[in-house]
């Protein structure tokens, strides 16, 4: 089996480097596609400051006024 017909002329470390980068070019693709796909909000994240903003209603107990 002679691979690649068009990677013929390139010698073995050149044919890693075109592999590499392809599959490097397809991952980063497929990445961004599903963050594209999923909306790219991170909801761990919102629920961690819903969360502190809670907290901090809770344990800082409105004042009160004196005007």
């Amino acid at each position: 089996m002679s691979g690649f017909p068009g990677l013929n002329f390139l010698g073995p470390k050149s044919k890693n480097a075109v592999v590499a980068g392809g599959l490097t070019a397809f991952v980063f693709g497929v990445y961004f596609y599903t963050m594209r796909a999923v909306g790219g909000t991170d909801e761990l994240q919102m629920a961690i400051d819903k969360f502190e903003d809670q907290k901090q209603v809770e344990t800082n107990p409105k004042a009160p006024s004196n005007v």
